[in-house]
């Protein structure tokens, strides 16, 4: 079976309030971690977003 280019991830907040959005990419172009600034409504403020895996 071949590996799917597609993954699911989680893209967590470093403002430690448990609040994260799930997204895809395509693990075969992008190989290093992603990292995003979006809004975090838990902190009412915009916050910087690491990938995690989905457990």
């Amino acid at each position: 079976m071949a590996k799917a280019a597609k993954l699911k991830i989680k893209l967590l907040s470093t403002a430690d309030t448990g609040f994260f959005y799930v997204t895809s990419k395509n693990s075969r172009t992008k190989t290093e971690k992603m990292s995003f600034r979006k809004y975090d409504p838990v902190a009412k403020k915009h916050v910087e977003f690491k990938e995690t895996k989905i457990k």
